[in-house]
């Protein structure tokens, strides 16, 4: 593409590992995401298959496992459909068929299965014990009962998963006796006896716990309550099974009643590192009027919770400034603080400042709130972190950084060690902090807004002007802060209504400055980010602010800054990462609507010289006009329109195809009439109607109509106002087609003669033969023959003249269809078939289109059906592969003719609807002539009362319009013709 890198296409992340549990809930997860396990049924066969390890289970043996021995009939197919879901939901390759069978493929490390990952850990562990070294044995069983998470295999139905679960829950309650029994070899005796005290009673039967509780006890001297345990055992076991405690137990307790010293404190027992018994709570006060934010509040909670026993969880928050970061982040910490039982630290980072702290100064505050001495502070930086990290060791610690500016100023303040957890906010994306779990936190949905809005305002003044509040928080950008500093300054002023409030916003010069109260400002918010940026990112942030449309591509961006792709991508996917703008897609970008309020503002103040700012816009205006004549060119190749053009400054983009040419058109639809009308009343008036002329493909398509009428038209004013007649006659052929999509066939005639008169004088030859071909298809429709004749021969002259060969064939075609009109069968067929040559010739597609549509009518008439089928579903692939559904209607509608003639009711019927779903060139009025032939074709099926309906509207529309076609509907509905 000469010199214009390609926009890379989305592609779904790579490398994200599948997880799997067993050890509670079935589940599985791609990375962060939960992927669907389905039914209990199928999650029985993904449990029957994990707990396999790689070996093949056959059908019968899975359909044993989930049903037993009542299996449904149905039950192999069930099996079946389970696995071709789940095959659906996993990687490729990972549920393998062989042999009948299914298998599960699972690497053999990593801990992609739960369940094999405690058995590791297990393995590990009796390698650390039998080397001497407990307490990493201690460490390596506790890290293994961890990932039990409730009931293993819940929910899940069948006699397999009946008999697993009760083998790994005597499975976990063997790890905990030996990790246990190891607490009690370390003189861990006091801790062990609160936990054993619990396990005992929720298992009163198990003996080996009961022997673990009386040594616990004894050890902590509490000789009386360790012989009570042994009594209570006696009777329990007495009671409920008739025996007597086994002779360990009996034996333990005489060696208690004889004060055995071999009971005593083991003397090699290892000291555990001391902490200090400081408390830290930290943590700010939560908003009392904290709104929604579910999904974010779960699924950090769920991250924090799993850092308890297991792993050191670090969360990273990152969002613009207002978004609510530290809201949600200070909420999510309070709901977690039972998981962190040893404290919450917190320190405001002021990362968004112009003097973000220092890390040694907060890890001194940090120690100093752990218990730390001043005189036992290190000096250094790497020394406090060590320190930190030692005090931190065993304990169970939450950390809150708010408003970090780097990963560089977080990292030394991350605990070391499993149990504790970090929650980090910034405006930056903490891409670079390894193995955090990365948030992006969104503007408020409409629903949470407006519930925010009125819990600060209060019900009954909302509730009376539900609109105006939804205008208020609209007008907010759904931004948190914004929302509250607006409802807070409503809640101040009894006086005002809501109505009031939203006035002042509806102004976007003003709505900055009106969203401020106190202290709180969204402008100072957005201020403290832009004052962060090197000057090539702010030149960027204020400039692409100015572009009007929902989003911009990184083409159009690089044309704004007038730098090369891949320094735009550069410096945008810096801003990106500072959350001040927003990546919409790969390759998109988008800024916050307050955002670009504010990038405007900056540039209004900043950028200098202010002349800049124009010539920012004028080269985006000259990529969108010399990227749509491409497109232009390349769908109408020899139209001498391109010719004609403003010249444009800034280079566009190539395209190496018509697929892509199309591609971008319609994807860049909205930006380049935004674009448009943006440069309108400024100087870019004339390349705006240029712009509009070569992108008339969009007033045909249906999907972009309106937006293109309300640019023409406000062009045409501009034009009037600018006392320029040559782009007035510009504009009112963009108007001319508008209204001729639309049917407005009086208001097309009249734009259309105007533009010509206009075109005449400043002797401007392309509009004169574009108006006259628009005039004569309008007399056509109308019946005025004559006139039509004469503006279409008019139009083949002057297209002739121009060189445009794609012009002359489009009036010839037009000619057929009036020489079709006058009976002329013959004559119009050849004129079609004089334009059809002319297109191929140019490598024509899209109007290709367009002549064989009217062949096709022509052959219709003629009577010559399987011709004219042939002709017109040539036309309809070809307007649905050019995206005109407008024109892709009428021809449904001219082949619903064409087999109504042939005798195919139920087909002309079938295209018909097809033609009424689409909608057709020329609206309400061609709708009327569809609803007569779909009523046609159903009298023929014997469905009288719906062809009544048909032609019932269809009278109506005729009569609206005034048409001579109302006779024939009215004999239609008339008892003489229905008898």
């Amino acid at each position: 593409m000469d010199g214009v890198p390609r926009v890379p296409e989305q592609r779904r992340p790579e490398g994200q590992p599948l997880r799997f549990s067993v050890l509670g809930p079935v589940r599985a997860w791609r990375g962060a995401e939960p992927l669907t396990t389905g039914s209990p049924q199928q999650r029985a066969l993904l449990a029957a298959l994990l707990m396999r390890e790689g070996r093949t289970a056959t059908a019968s043996e899975l359909i044993d496992a989930i049903w037993g021995e009542e299996p449904p009939s149905q039950a192999l197919a069930a099996v079946r459909t389970y696995a071709s879901r789940l095959r659906k939901a996993l990687d490729p390759g990972v549920l393998a068929s062989e042999s009948g069978g299914y298998a599960i493929r699972l690497p053999a490390a990593g801990g992609a299965l739960d369940l094999a990952l405690a058995e590791e850990l297990w393995g590990d562990a009796e390698k650390a014990r039998g080397s001497g070294d407990l307490c990493q044995a201690r460490a390596l069983i506790n890290k293994a009962l961890s990932l039990w998470d409730g009931e293993p295999l819940a929910n899940v139905p069948g006699p397999y998963a009946d008999t697993q679960r009760v083998r790994l829950e005597e499975w976990r309650l063997q790890l905990l006796e030996t990790r246990l029994d190891m607490d009690l070899e370390q003189g861990c005796h006091a801790e062990a006896v609160s936990e054993l005290t619990a396990l005992t009673a929720a298992h009163p039967l198990r003996e080996r716990l009961r022997e673990l509780l009386m040594l616990a006890l004894y050890r902590s001297g509490r000789q009386a309550e360790a012989l009570a345990v042994y009594a209570d055992t006696r009777r329990l076991l007495a009671d409920e099974l008739g025996v007597d405690p086994r002779p360990g137990l009996a034996e333990l307790q005489q060696r208690i009643l004889q004060a055995d010293p071999g009971l005593a404190e083991p003397a090699a027992a290892g000291a555990e590192p001391s902490s200090s018994t400081v408390r830290p709570a930290q943590l700010p006060a939560t908003v009392p009027d904290f709104t929604g934010r579910v999904s974010f509040v779960r699924e950090l909670s769920d991250v924090l919770s799993s850092a308890e026993g297991r792993v050191m969880a670090v969360s990273a928050l990152a969002g613009i400034g207002g978004v609510g970061k530290t809201t949600l982040a200070v909420h999510v910490a309070h709901a977690a603080r039972t998981h962190f039982p040893d404290g919450q630290l917190y320190v405001d980072l002021q990362g968004a400042g112009a003097r973000a702290a220092e890390p040694e100064t907060v890890l001194g505050a940090f120690l100093r709130a752990l218990g730390t001495a001043d005189s036992a502070i290190p000096d250094t930086l790497e020394e406090r972190a060590a320190l930190y990290r030692s005090l931190l060791d065993s304990r169970r610690i939450l950390v809150l950084l708010d408003n970090a500016r780097d990963a560089a100023q977080v990292r030394p303040l991350l605990p070391g060690t499993e149990g504790c957890a970090a929650l980090v906010t910034s405006r930056m994306r903490m891409v670079d902090l390894a193995g955090a779990h990365l948030v992006d936190l969104d503007v408020m949905s409409p629903e949470e807004a407006l519930q925010l809005f009125t819990r600060i305002v209060g019900e009954e003044r909302v509730a009376s002007e539900r609109e105006a509040a939804l205008d208020v928080v609209a007008a907010c950008g759904f931004l948190p802060l914004a929302i509250r500093i607006a409802a807070s300054r409503l809640a101040a002023r009894r006086t005002w209504t809501v109505s009031v409030l939203a006035a002042k916003l509806a102004d976007e010069r003003r709505r900055l400055d009106e969203l401020q109260a106190g202290d709180l400002a969204v402008k100072a918010t957005f201020e403290l980010g832009y004052g962060q940026l090197e000057p090539a990112q702010a030149r960027a942030f204020r400039l692409l602010g100015l572009a009007d449309g929902p989003d911009i591509s990184l083409a159009a961006a690089a044309a704004v800054l007038d730098l090369r792709p891949d320094e735009t991508e550069d410096l945008l996917e810096t801003l990106v990462d500072t959350s001040l703008l927003e990546s919409a897609a790969p390759g998109r970008y988008r800024y916050h609507d307050l955002v670009r309020l504010y990038a405007r503002a900056c540039a209004e103040r900043d950028e200098q010289p202010p002349s800049e700012r124009d010539a920012a816009l004028s080269r985006l205006l000259d990529f969108y006009l010399s990227s749509a004549s491409k497109v232009f060119a390349i769908e109408r190749p020899g139209d001498r329109l391109v010719d004609h053009l403003e010249p444009t400054g800034y280079k566009g983009l190539d395209f190496q195809d018509r697929q892509e040419a199309l591609d971008w058109l319609y994807t860049e639809a909205n930006c380049l009439l935004a674009c448009a009308l943006q440069a309108v009343p400024a100087s870019g008036l004339r390349t705006a109607v240029d712009l509009l002329w070569a992108g008339q493909d969009l007033a045909e398509s249906g999907a972009n109509s309106k937006q293109y009428e309300a640019v023409a038209r406000a062009a045409l004013a501009a034009a009037q106002s600018a006392d320029d007649p040559r782009t007035e006659g510009r504009a009112r052929t963009c108007l001319t087609n508008v209204h001729l999509v639309a049917g407005r066939y009086d208001e097309a005639d009249d734009e259309a003669s105007r533009a010509a008169d206009l075109a005449y004088g400043m002797d401007d030859p392309a509009p004169i033969y574009w108006a006259s071909n628009d005039r004569g298809i309008i007399a056509l429709i109308q019946e005025r023959h004559a006139d039509a004749e004469a503006h279409l021969l008019r139009a083949t002259e002057g297209s002739r003249t121009d060189g445009n060969r794609p012009g002359e064939a489009a009036a010839l075609c037009n000619l057929s269809r009036l020489h079709l009109s006058m009976g002329r069968v013959e004559q119009a067929i050849v004129l079609a078939k004089k334009g059809i040559r002319i297109y191929e010739e140019v490598g024509h597609a899209l109007r290709l289109a367009n002549a064989k549509y009217a062949l096709g009518v022509a052959l219709t008439q003629a009577g010559r059906h399987t011709e004219s089928l042939e002709q017109l579903g040539g036309a309809l692939e070809s307007f649905g592969t050019n995206r005109q559904r407008l024109w892709e209607g009428s021809a449904h509608f001219r082949i619903a003719q064409a087999h109504l003639q042939a005798g195919h009711p139920t087909r002309a019927a079938q295209h018909a609807e097809q033609a009424l779903a689409m909608g057709c060139i020329g609206g309400d009025r061609i709708r009327a002539h569809i609803l007569t032939t779909l009523g046609k074709a159903l009298d023929n099926l014997g469905q009288s009362d719906r062809a009544r309906a048909c032609w019932r509207e269809a009278l109506l529309l005729h009569e609206q319009f005034g048409a001579g076609e109302a006779d024939e509907v009215r004999d239609l509905l008339s008892p003489v013709t229905a008898a």
